[in-house]
């Protein structure tokens, strides 16, 4: 463990955002000392996260390769008398991966097992009563509480198996409707690590955020058994619950962190409104600071926030799609609305997942009949109209 002392920087959360920021100003800034503090054993947890290979500019996704566990050149989508192979490269970075890399270039920077009992603008206080200060302090230990922002959920269950037999495949499935639907959207999602091993997860776009674990390894085992795999083991498990995002208050959501502390990851709500993913906003925010000329405490607060609120003010299209599918489309039809979008062209689809969409793009989304109520698409149009039809809803 590092010595305490005062630190130049002290980040708060050793997941994908806070090692992201620690790793990059380490090899951006080595003059500084860094304090990354993680409450568990390891970097990363027990995650497996993923991007497109269009998601992040080319200068973020050159100091991200050592990271890159998987890596493949075409990904699937298959729904009810409809399938598609996307030339989109896709790419996965494992948490194992994360740790490996990461910890040993901050060495004694890493603080392990070091649970934050008060953080403040001027550091943190661990548990055992150790008091790191820090001239700048920057929160990312996930996320917290939402009652500033309306979200569904996309929640899941992972097994990393072996099979008996090579399983045959030769992209990851990104999403297989295929199945029976239930609790919302319902997809299988497949990503072929090895010609034997292979991470399913059974995954919801459902309103409430409880897991059936039991029923998700049903899943799981029911379909490898619809494709003749007969799994050997079960290497690891792995479960999230990630929010999507329909509407809400940034401003009031930063504000449950303390004055003059950053803010990175989801507790930043820095994730894709629809989609969930997070990685692209990591990396370019962790690019972000690291490019900064002033480091200070002031600074980094003003820089992290400030591109909070911008990355959310700019992606309004997106939470206007999460509440077409949360609220205008029935729970065991949404699948329709996913099948409709991926018969769009393949750069819109690219620029959709990066968030980048542009004017013609949202308009091509939006335009046609739509698989939900016309009524109800109507209603989610303007989001704090929504938003406050809501609370009517809830008080009545």
């Amino acid at each position: 463990m590092a010595q305490s002392g005062l630190f130049d920087v002290v980040i708060a959360g050793g997941g994908l955002s806070g090692s992201l920021i620690a790793w990059r100003l380490a090899q951006v800034r080595p003059d500084l000392a860094i304090a990354l503090v993680e409450r568990g054993e390891r970097l990363g947890g027990n995650h497996t996260w993923s991007f497109h290979s269009t998601d992040v500019p080319a200068e973020v996704a050159t100091w991200l390769a050592p990271l890159v566990t998987y890596s493949w050149d075409r990904q699937e989508v298959r729904f009810p008398r409809q399938s598609r192979l996307l030339r989109t490269g896709y790419r996965s970075i494992t948490s194992e991966r994360l740790h490996d890399v990461i910890a040993p270039a901050l060495g004694e920077a890493a603080f392990f097992n070091a649970e934050i009992v008060n953080l403040s603008a001027s550091g943190v206080t661990l548990g055992s009563g150790e008091r790191l200060e820090g001239r700048a302090v920057i929160d990312a230990r996930g996320q917290r509480n939402n009652r500033a922002l309306t979200v569904g959920f996309q929640k899941f269950v992972g097994q990393e198996v072996e099979f008996e037999t090579p399983h045959g495949l030769r992209n990851p499935i990104i999403m297989d409707a295929t199945i029976s639907q239930s609790d919302g959207y319902r997809f299988i999602y497949v990503l072929p690590f090895s010609a034997t091993t292979a991470l399913i997860e059974d995954t919801y776009y459902a309103d409430g955020a409880s897991i059936d674990h039991e029923g998700a390894r049903r899943g799981i085992r029911e379909y490898a058994d619809s494709w003749g795999w007969r799994i050997k083991r079960v290497v690891r498990e792995e479960e999230g619950i990630l929010p999507i995002a329909l509407a809400g208050d940034i401003e009031a959501h930063l504000a449950d962190v303390p004055d003059g502390v950053g803010v990175a990851g989801l507790c930043a709500g820095l994730f894709h409104p629809l989609t969930g993913y997070s990685l692209p906003d990591a990396a370019r925010l962790a690019h972000r600071i690291a490019g900064a000329e002033d480091l200070s405490g002031k600074a980094i607060a003003a820089l992290t926030r400030g591109h909070a609120d911008e990355v959310w003010r700019e992606r309004a299209f997106f939470r206007l799609l999460s509440r077409l599918l949360y609220y205008a489309a029935t729970p065991s039809t949404r699948y329709k609305v996913l099948a409709r979008f991926y018969r769009l062209g393949e750069p819109l689809i690219e620029r959709f997942y990066a968030a980048q969409s542009t004017q013609a793009d949202k308009m091509r989304v939006l335009v046609g009949k739509p698989p939900v109520s016309f009524l109800r698409a109507m209603e989610c149009v303007d989001e704090d109209r929504w938003l406050e039809q809501c609370w009517n809803r809830s008080v009545a």
